[in-house]
């Protein structure tokens, strides 16, 4: 079943109202909701309806970038807010500025997360492994992951 403009617009809608999403976003959401999205009608639609949204400031990259820095820097590294602005479809450019915000409190955010994870130095060698492993699957850098592991007494800059 097709959707009218306004069904593709309340649906958007829906999706903005529990959290923000990038133009790409939505586009690749509501498309799964047309019939035949290869259709050009249906790809106007679409288009349309965001282009109103966006033209009454319901759809904001900037906000998108934002929200995922709030609420995903506690946890990752830049490697991983790159990987995921990436995939929200944000320009090039915002995403180089999200992440040059993001760098400055890298080590801080590292260190952060292995304190509420490990606490304690590694014992051994192997747990030394472990914990750099976790902190890179998180998408921390390696001189930063290094130097949170390597432990606080090694860091002047504290």
């Amino acid at each position: 079943m097709a959707f009218g403009t306004l069904s593709v617009k309340g649906r958007a809608l829906r999706y903005l109202a529990q959290r923000e999403h990038s133009r790409a976003e939505l586009e690749r959401k509501l498309a799964r909701h047309v019939e035949d999205t290869a259709d050009a009608s249906a790809q106007a639609r679409i288009a349309a309806a965001l282009d109103e949204l966006s033209a009454h400031g319901l759809i904001s990259e900037t906000r998108v970038a934002e929200s995922v820095l709030a609420s995903q820097a506690p946890r990752f590294g830049t490697r991983r807010l790159r990987q995921t602005l990436q995939a929200k479809g944000l320009a090039p450019e915002l995403v180089a500025a999200t992440l040059a915000q993001a760098w400055g409190t890298e080590l801080e955010r590292a260190r952060e997360l292995w304190r509420r994870r490990f606490g304690a130095p590694p014992a051994d060698a192997a747990e030394r492994a472990r914990q750099m492993r976790f902190l890179a699957g998180r998408g921390f850098e390696g001189d930063v992951i290094r130097r949170v592991v390597r432990g606080l007494q090694d860091d002047p800059d504290l």
